[in-house]
């Protein structure tokens, strides 16, 4: 409780100076809206900033979302989840696995095989299994939106990598379990952290490398501390992260049913859409930055492709294996997520 507090004074501290969004002046809904990366981060300036001035133009002026990037209002990124379940802040935009075994039933669309590259689709599945599947893990909170970002792809400070062998014994950073499923498959060591502070552990060799998309490049400067990035044929990744925008469900089921439509009617399945170019026109943009500062980018070879994907046949039957002992339709949730992934692929 008194954590709690303390992040409450912090947050009025801070309100005059965070990030928000203009138009506080008249609102009548307040919302502090708190997440990890940067104020200059793509996911700030080209998702969450514009999502909440959509909202509060869905409103007329009645809603304001403040930001706080960069953990401005206290507490480590692991604890998001519960900062908005408590009710410390309104709204978090998170990484699920930063919690693990709390959303198993979502894990499903990072597996490798499960998620390949495709955003859009991917996003666009997650909302068709929202309200009948996922819905149920969410206590405590309303979902906004749920999204991937281009996938798992692969940095490394000093070795080449063009096939499995290659990682083994090598110290990887990922943020999620299903991540550490896939780097024991290759033979590596994982190592668990939030992306904020991957640079440093680059920097002084704390890991050999990371799973993380190209979009997450230049505002931590990973370019500056890898020589190889590393992904698939055809874009091809070794599977992905889930993320939410959240709300506390008690503020949530306080508000009147035209605000609860402007933070809907900002969430839809076009929205979906629009975040999986906005992500994967950042992945392009940073994998630029990499080349263009001299670092080597490789695309693996179909055949080269195939022996990673042959190498991480294991991680989906291990995790079926885990969440169906925990009472979890593990084997039907691949199935469903693959049929849904292929059905927007085609759209």
């Amino acid at each position: 409780m008194k954590s709690m507090n303390l992040l409450k004074s912090a947050a009025i501290g801070l309100a005059l100076s965070a990030l928000g969004v203009a138009g506080a002046a008249a609102a009548e809904f307040e919302f502090k809206m708190h997440h990890l990366l940067s104020g200059k981060s793509p996911a700030h300036t080209k998702m969450l900033t514009p999502w909440a001035e959509q909202v509060a133009k869905n409103s007329g002026g009645r809603v304001h979302i403040e930001i706080y990037p960069s953990m401005t209002l206290g507490g480590k990124p692991p604890e998001l989840v519960q900062q908005a379940r408590d009710g410390v802040v309104d709204l978090i935009w998170t990484v699920n696995g930063y919690t693990p075994g709390l959303f198993p039933r979502t894990e499903v669309f990072e597996l490798p095989t499960v998620y390949t590259g495709n955003i859009t689709a991917t996003n666009l599945a997650m909302y068709d299994m929202f309200e009948d599947t996922l819905r149920q893990e969410y206590k405590g909170l309303e979902v906004m939106f749920l999204h991937v970002h281009a996938g798992q792809a692969i940095h490394m400070r000093e070795k080449e990598v063009r096939k499995p062998s290659d990682l083994k014994g090598m110290i990887l950073r990922i943020p999620s379990r299903t991540g550490v499923m896939v780097i024991e498959a290759l033979g590596a060591i994982p190592k668990g952290m939030p992306v904020p502070a991957l640079p440093e552990a680059l920097q002084k060799g704390t890991v050999d490398g990371a799973l993380i998309p190209w979009e997450i490049i230049p505002p931590l400067g990973i370019h500056k501390n890898t020589k190889f990035q590393i992904e698939g044929f055809n874009k091809t990744r070794l599977g992905t992260t889930t993320f939410q925008v959240s709300m506390n469900k008690g503020r949530w089921d306080a508000l009147p049913d035209d605000i609860k439509k402007a933070f809907k009617d900002a969430s839809t399945p076009a929205w979906l859409e629009t975040i999986g170019k906005l992500w994967r026109a950042g992945d392009e943009h940073g994998i630029k930055v990499a080349v263009d500062s001299g670092n080597t980018h490789i695309t693996l070879t179909k055949e080269e492709t195939a022996a990673f994907d042959k190498a991480l046949e294991p991680v989906v039957q291990r995790w079926v294996e885990d969440v169906s002992s925990k009472g979890v339709d593990g084997a039907g949730l691949v199935k469903r997520a693959r049929e849904l992934i292929a059905k927007h692929s085609k759209m």
